[in-house]
């Protein structure tokens, strides 16, 4: 059984693929190249034949150092030469071609054909002037004169149209690695060509001197009328400076400029020092205040601990502790030394008291001094900036007027000596320019190459039908190879079956009669595969189908089962497409009684129809029942199939397409193998796909597909790879 999972993935495709779309598609390939090849001989043939006159100019830039003020080196200008060929090809140039050689009256034959008068002229013109006549009404209504005119285009004259025709058959080409260029034209008339393309090269030059000169005179204009004004702005703005420099008295203020630095570094340098005492003085102020009238804090400081004065206090009140101590040995608390030792110990202690508030307020008042110091000396220091700012201020202004004066002489001096430059070098040509080649008379058309256009036909033709071919072989999805289907299904081939030699030719008629025939030949292939799909024995009973309609499902039943009865097998063929039956019209034979009267309970036995060739035996489907699936899955049907099996060699089934209905389905549980059929060219890779899932869905035994309506050129090698007498003789194969 085969499981859908296992279906191979498409392979890389070979080269022979290629070649085989090719050679299946040559109809499609040779047509697109003929009808391409015949498209472009036609056309070829039918364009008029045109003459090319080529001439050479030489065209270089002229860099005149002396009049330019350069220094001798060219600079690089890539836009140069493309300049100059748009100047050559451009309306002016031509313009004046036409003008010189009289194009539009002399030669105008040579480009514009005479007017033939249209039958429909007449009511052209009058519509004109209907439309002429009531413009102007509906302009005066509406209060716009002229309207009229402004809708009207204006129409072109014969010298713009053959201008415009001249620059379509123009080119101007450069040499490679020189600075000469070949200017071409195209035209009908050799000699014409050759006169043109003679004149424009004299009219390039006089186009190229009419721009310098107009450019010289216009630069001389406008820098006279610049210089003008410049001269104007740079005595104004001397004055200005002269003016300002009075009004604010720079001359004295310069001595200023040199001593104020010199006392913003000295008020810098007091600052420093008074911030620094300052900041010094405010951490003793601190601790000053967070004591506030505790004296013991006081004396803790560190400033009041080094004091020298209180140091010798403190020394002695501690000696007159330790003399009131010695005497407190001696005598009691109310003797005179006692007594008077005690007082002095006290005013001892006072003194101290005094000192200590003494410093304490000194060190306030010296902070106090230290910040007015600090905030007195940043005034004079602020003060002192905004002097310097002030003056600066005036020097700023007065660089701005330096400044402005000094611009306007530069833009003054540049260009009156512009002026003098541009004057000495009005009549130089800023580009030089030679005929190195006048346009010889052209002897054969330039236009068209029948040579390089047929072969370029050829190409296109080709290479479009291949890609034509392999385009519609994209857009084809049926199938048609039977080495493919094996490929891409994973299901065997059993057979190729291919299409009768005459379209009319009827298959089962050609198998029976012509036994030595391709086709018969086919079908034996088949059987031959078919028989021998099973290791251990040639299956029995076999179910035909298809996934859809028309597909030959039944001729390939009937001509199975007649090449099977050629190997001395017998043979029951039974007709269950009980839908659409057709074996009874293929054999000949009548269908009143069939397949659905049995297992309907109609006859008690199956109504088999005599012998319709050798071996071979068929039960018809009978009259068409409401419910054939219902009577394919029977208990009949499993019976009339066991007693077929006791009887005959092979029994054949013949049912619908799968897709349609599940007959199929049905039957393929009841037989030993299932051969699938599908139609080259018809059934798509889809519709095969989905029919194979159906069956091993339902775990039939797939014994493998047989290809059916085969051209040649799709299975070549499957017609002559000698199946029949390769698997030996007929006899070996009865099974």
């Amino acid at each position: 059984m085969i499981d859908q999972d296992d279906f191979p993935e498409e392979s890389e495709i070979h080269l022979r693929d290629y070649l085989r779309v090719i050679k299946k598609r040559k109809a499609i390939v040779l047509t697109f190249a003929v009808i391409t090849i015949a498209v472009v001989l036609l056309a070829t043939l039918a364009t008029t034949p045109l003459y090319r006159a080529s001439a050479e100019v030489l065209i270089e830039r002229n860099y005149d150092t002396e009049l330019t003020g350069g220094r001798g080196y060219v600079p690089y200008d890539p836009e140069f030469y493309g300049t100059q060929f748009n100047i050559i090809q451009s309306k002016n140039v031509v313009r004046r071609v036409v003008e010189k050689l009289q194009l539009d009256s002399r030669y105008r034959h040579y480009f514009l054909q005479p007017e033939q008068t249209s039958l429909f002229q007449p009511i052209k013109d009058g519509l004109g002037a209907i439309i002429s006549a009531l413009l102007p009404a509906a302009g005066e209504e509406d209060g716009e004169a002229g309207g009229a005119a402004a809708l009207t285009p204006e129409k072109l004259s014969d010298a713009e149209i053959i201008t415009g025709m001249i620059r379509g058959g123009m080119a101007a080409k450069p040499i490679n690695n020189t600075k000469i260029v070949v200017i071409s034209y195209l035209h009908e008339n050799p000699a014409m060509a050759q006169l043109v393309v003679n004149n424009i090269a004299e009219a390039y030059m006089d186009e190229m001197l009419d721009i310098k000169t107009h450019a010289s005179n216009y630069t001389i204009e406008w820098m006279t009328l610049k210089a003008g004004e410049e001269k104007t702005k740079l005595e104004g703005s001397e004055k200005a400076l002269q003016q300002y420099t009075r009004d604010q008295d720079l001359v004295t203020v310069e001595n200023k400029m040199a001593i104020i630095p010199q006392k913003l570094r000295e008020f810098s340098s007091q600052l420093s020092r008074a911030q620094a005492e300052a900041r010094q003085l405010q951490d003793v102020y601190q601790q000053i205040s967070d004591a506030g009238d505790n004296l013991a804090a006081l004396e803790a400081i560190p400033s009041f601990t080094a004091n020298a004065t209180l140091q010798a206090m403190r020394d002695d009140i501690l000696k007159a502790q330790q003399h009131i101590g010695e005497l407190s040995k001696k005598y009691g608390p109310k003797h005179p030394l006692m007594i008077k030792a005690v007082d002095e110990r006290d005013m001892l202690v006072r003194e101290k008291k005094n000192e200590i508030i003494r410093i304490k307020r000194t060190t306030e008042n010296d902070y106090k001094l230290a910040t007015a110091k600090a905030v007195n000396v940043q005034a004079l220091l602020d003060l002192t900036k905004n002097d310097l700012l002030n003056l600066k201020e005036r020097f700023i202004q007065y660089d701005i007027l330096k400044r402005e004066v000094d611009t306007n002489r530069v833009l003054y001096d540049a260009l009156v000596s512009r002026i003098k430059q541009q004057s000495a070098s009005e009549q130089t040509q800023t580009v030089n320019i030679w005929v190195v080649k006048k346009a010889d008379l052209p002897m054969g058309p330039a236009k068209p190459r029948k040579g390089r256009n047929m072969m370029l036909a050829l190409i296109l033709g080709v290479f479009g039908g291949v890609g034509m071919a392999f385009f519609v072989e994209y857009l084809d999805n049926t199938v048609k190879s039977p080495e493919e289907v094996e490929r891409r299904m994973g299901v065997p081939i059993l057979g190729v079956i291919p299409v009768p030699a005459k379209k009319d030719d009827d298959a089962v008629a050609i198998v029976k009669n012509d036994p030595k025939s391709l086709l018969a030949e086919s079908y034996r292939s088949m059987r031959s595969q078919v028989l021998l799909s099973s290791a251990e024995h040639p299956p029995a009973a076999m179910l035909v189908s298809s996934v859809t309609p028309q597909e030959g499902k039944t001729t390939t039943a009937a001509n199975f089962s007649r090449i099977l009865a050629q190997a001395d097998n017998s043979v029951l063929v039974i007709d269950c497409d009980m839908r659409k039956p057709r074996l009874h019209k293929v054999f000949g034979v009548a269908n009143q009684e069939g397949l659905s009267n049995f297992l309907s309970g109609a006859i008690e036995a199956p109504p088999i129809a005599t012998a319709i060739g050798d071996n071979v035996h068929l039960i018809t489907s009978g009259p068409i029942p409401p419910n054939p699936a219902e009577l394919l899955s029977s208990r009949n049907m499993v019976s009339l199939l066991e007693g077929a099996r006791a009887k005959y060699d092979h029994v054949i089934l013949d049912s619908p397409p799968v897709m349609s209905v599940t007959d199929g389905q049905i039957l393929s549980r009841l037989v030993d193998g299932t051969v699938l059929v599908a139609r080259s060219g018809q059934a798509t890779w889809e519709q095969l796909q989905h029919g194979v899932k159906m069956f091993t869905d339902v775990h039939a035994h797939l014994l493998g597909i047989v290809l059916n309506g085969v051209e040649k050129g799709h299975a070549d090698g499957y017609y002559y790879q000698g199946y029949y007498s390769y698997y030996g003789d007929e006899q070996d194969l009865k099974g």
